[in-house]
């Protein structure tokens, strides 16, 4: 692994400022494999440089500019990436454990088989991101845009996503086991075969969200609209529904043993081979009745 001397770093930064500039004698920084433990580039702007390979472990990158750089299989754990500019940069395989993200800009980025386990997004800009098969176990959510971002076979296991953004994202077999989606937005999302067991989506919106063979065994979904969502054949056993409004929404053959749906709204909700068995429909029960669905 490449080590650098404070004035061969010194050196590298000038000539790529010059090659930003497109000045005759710059060069695009080019620190691949290089060993750059703990640096300090905070502030610096490393527009297309290439860090590929490179051990970042514990660098202080806040507000840099790394916007379509390549970050390719870097290790970052533990750095400082917060308030950055990183639109367009390429993490595939990057290591980002506990990493500090808040408030980056990563619209556009690539972040296929990245490790964001405990990591920090707070307030995080990830629009339109490919996150495809990432672990972000246990990471840190809470206001992230990742309005339609790919986020297929993503691990949020434990996540905190109160109040996330994933308006239109595509989350086909996701794992939210356990993570907290409190007012989160998920309008028109896509979330097939996604794993939501125990998950808390407590006044989240759905409205028109696939949820196709979707497991939401236990999962609390008071209040939360989940009007005209397609939840044929998921697994809804056990879950907490009371106050949500499920306004057109397709149940067919959905699992609902043991449910709340206290206070819920089923006005014009298809609930054809509906399992209701154990099902507390305190306030909708002679609704449904009237409707014919029992």
């Amino acid at each position: 692994m490449n080590h650098f001397s404070t004035s061969q770093l010194n050196e590298i930064l000038e000539k790529h400022a010059k090659f930003l500039r497109k000045e005759e004698d710059g060069q695009r920084a080019d620190f691949s494999e290089a060993n750059l433990r703990g640096i300090d580039l905070s502030n610096a702007n490393l527009r297309d440089a290439d860090f590929s390979g490179a051990n970042l472990r514990g660098a202080i990158l806040n507000h840099i500019n790394l916007t379509d750089a390549n970050l390719m299989e870097a290790n970052l754990e533990n750095a400082d990436l917060s308030y950055s500019k990183l639109s367009g940069i390429n993490l595939t395989e990057a290591n980002l454990r506990y990493a500090d993200l808040s408030h980056a800009k990563l619209t556009g980025a690539g972040l296929i088989e990245a490790n964001l386990e405990s990591a920090n997004l707070e307030g995080t800009n990830l629009m339109g991101a490919n996150l495809t098969d990432a672990n972000l176990r246990a990471a840190k959510l809470s206001g992230v845009n990742l309005m339609g971002a790919n986020l297929v076979d993503v691990n949020f296991n434990a996540a905190n996503l109160r109040d996330a953004n994933f308006t239109c994202a595509n989350l086909t077999d996701s794992n939210f086991n356990g993570a907290n989606l409190e007012g989160a937005n998920l309008i028109g999302a896509v979330l097939t075969d996604a794993n939501l067991t125990g998950a808390n989506l407590r006044g989240a919106n759905l409205f028109s969200a696939t949820l196709m063979d979707v497991n939401f065994i236990g999962a609390n979904l008071a209040d939360a609209d989940l009007s005209s969502t397609k939840m044929t054949d998921s697994n809804l056993i056990g879950a907490n529904l009371a106050g949500a409004n499920l306004k057109d929404a397709d149940l067919e053959d959905v699992t609902l043993i043991g449910a709340d749906l206290t206070g819920a709204n089923l006005e014009d909700t298809y609930l054809e081979g509906a399992d209701l068995k154990d099902v507390n429909l305190t306030g909708v029960l002679n609704y449904l009745r009237k409707k014919k669905n029992l």
